[in-house]
């Protein structure tokens, strides 16, 4: 009777353990989720401010070319 009792004991702790470690993951998971939003947020700020920018540097580049 102990060796059947041993092996339920085991299985549930095992169990447990990955139990545990799927937790650790999803915490892990949503850090990096809001980490990569914030990022991805940061780069089409500096995207949209470039193209601002860039803009007028375009136009005087134009207007050069047309004048040559």
């Amino acid at each position: 009777m102990f060796w059947p009792m041993l092996a339920v004991a085991l299985a549930f702790s095992g169990i447990a353990v990955l139990g545990v470690l799927a937790v650790r993951v999803l915490v892990e998971v949503r850090r990096l989720a809001a980490q990569v939003s914030e990022s991805s947020r940061r780069i089409t700020r500096a995207a949209e401010d470039l193209e601002r920018a860039a803009t007028p540097l375009a136009a005087q580049a134009a207007h050069t070319l047309r004048q040559d």
